[in-house]
């Protein structure tokens, strides 16, 4: 089996230097290349060691084993080399290995790995800080503090508010993704596969209605602001309400961008009563959305931003970056963790933060997010299934649909998934309802490669 197209001119966002190295990753070729079926025999090897070695509610997407990644292209062990439109889940959106993490890191290497923040500081942790600091929207003075996971950073903020308003409650959104600790697993809506057995869940926490556009009816932002807002305050009440969490453009629950108006008209309300905006932009972050934060889109300034996956080029990293008056009101010794802020994530860190602004990958995001928009418009003209295509930059979504009914079809998207994984296209779905295929290239990805890789997921829906 083989299939083969190689991509040679390359988006403002994948630059090579005089020798014609890629600056967005390894100097790997920018192609789809199929030499074995989808998984490969090493691949099935090391699947059926994994069957024995790893917890079995640790699931994969694809059943590939990677060997190399770069640019927008991942290779397996097998010598499959897959167009890459995930990402990592919007992890190594400067490329996989980009050649500037990589040396910082391998010189962080050489002089310490560890020596916990809290015990003996080190200057990269402040400089990471620094730069959230001024990146972040907004000039009022900031604060940050960094820790491992999205979902560690999601519950730190949460104790910051609690902290700073002496209240207990917190609001999330219907379809909300915000982790899978046991407070996170509590503000996410999903129950399958993220909370289902593993209750019972931290409490004062409750759920509002989102803006969701595509099944809404034509309410406006400020309407659906107002319907929750109303439901807050009767099931709730402000006084009790220590922060709202939102995600601007939500994940894990199907890319939905809310209507204009709505997240302002949340902020608003917030702010007249003492509750602390909380902006969870741990998928949004970092040119992902063609904007360094997705709040840009709406023009709003949260007072607390989550960020953690784009954040250091693949290394575990996160933080809590906010209004100074509220990030210092937890003691002395409240907020930290062994790993917290890890050198060696920190100096990728910065390299990362020098690649997104150096090499203007929210340009690059914006042009990724205008070949998606066309190609699939063009395609539901004649193709009622095709029901909704949203998002912002390289965060984009299709949302399937049964065409007579419009409820959605998670069936036709598993189909278009798996077709697309079977022909060398790495695609990744989402939803409340699992009827949402998500992009997420790399910012590197080569024009072409993505032409391509649309092309696959178009084929694959049209023989679905």
């Amino acid at each position: 089996m083989s299939s083969s197209s190689t991509a040679t001119a390359t988006p403002t966002a994948e630059r090579s230097d005089d020798s014609g190295t890629v600056l967005g990753g390894p100097s790997l070729p920018q192609e789809r290349r199929l030499v074995t079926a989808i998984p490969g025999p090493i691949s099935q090897e090391l699947m059926a060691r994994k069957q024995s070695a790893v917890a079995s509610g640790v699931g994969t997407t694809m059943p590939v084993f990677a060997a190399g990644a770069g640019g927008g292209v991942l290779v397996d062990v097998d010598g499959n080399s897959l167009i890459d439109l995930g990402s990592g889940i919007a992890v190594t959106g400067v490329g996989n290995s980009n050649p500037r993490v990589v040396e910082a890191v391998t010189r962080q290497l050489q002089e310490f790995t560890h020596t916990c923040f809290t015990i003996t500081p080190y200057d990269s942790y402040v400089e990471v800080a620094e730069a959230l600091n001024r990146l972040t929207p907004g000039d009022h003075a900031k604060r940050t503090a960094l820790f491992n996971s999205g979902a560690e950073a999601v519950e730190n903020a949460v104790k910051i508010a609690r902290s700073h308003t002496k209240k207990q409650a917190v609001v999330a959104f219907d379809h909300a993704y915000h982790g899978r600790t046991n407070l996170t697993m509590a503000l996410t809506a999903k129950s399958m596969p993220y909370k289902s057995g593993f209750g019972p869940f931290a409490s004062e926490v409750y759920r509002a209605p989102l803006s969701y556009p595509f099944r809404d009816g034509g309410l406006t932002g400020p309407e659906a602001a107002q319907r929750a807002i109303t439901q807050i305050e009767k099931q709730i009440g402000a006084d009790n309400l220590a922060a709202i969490i939102i995600e601007p453009i939500q994940g894990e629950g199907g890319f939905i961008v809310p209507a204009d108006g709505f997240l302002p008209t949340l902020l608003d309300w917030a702010r007249a009563n003492d509750v602390v905006f909380i902006a969870d932009e741990v998928q949004t972050g970092f040119a992902r959305t063609g904007a360094m934060f997705a709040s840009e889109h709406f023009g709003i300034v949260p007072d607390l931003i989550i960020t953690a996956k784009g954040i250091a080029g693949g290394l575990p990293l996160s933080a809590v970056t906010g209004r100074a008056e509220i990030m210092d009101a937890p003691h002395a010794g409240g907020l930290g963790g062994t790993y917290g802020g890890n050198p060696l994530a920190c100096v990728a860190a910065l390299a990362a933060i020098e690649a997104y602004e150096e090499d203007d990958l929210a340009a690059a995001a914006r042009t990724i997010e205008q070949h998606i928009v066309d190609r699939f418009t063009a395609a539901q003209a004649s193709d009622p299934r095709i029901g909704d295509i949203r998002g912002r930059g390289a965060m984009m979504a299709v949302e399937f649909v049964d065409p007579a009914t419009g409820e959605p079809d998670a069936a036709l998207t598993a189909k278009v998934a798996k077709a697309s994984h079977l022909a060398g296209v790495i695609v990744l779905t989402c939803g409340t309802y699992g009827n949402v295929v998500r992009f997420l290239p790399p910012l590197t990805i080569p024009v072409e490669l993505l032409e391509e890789g649309i092309d696959v997921v178009l084929e694959a829906l049209a023989a679905s």
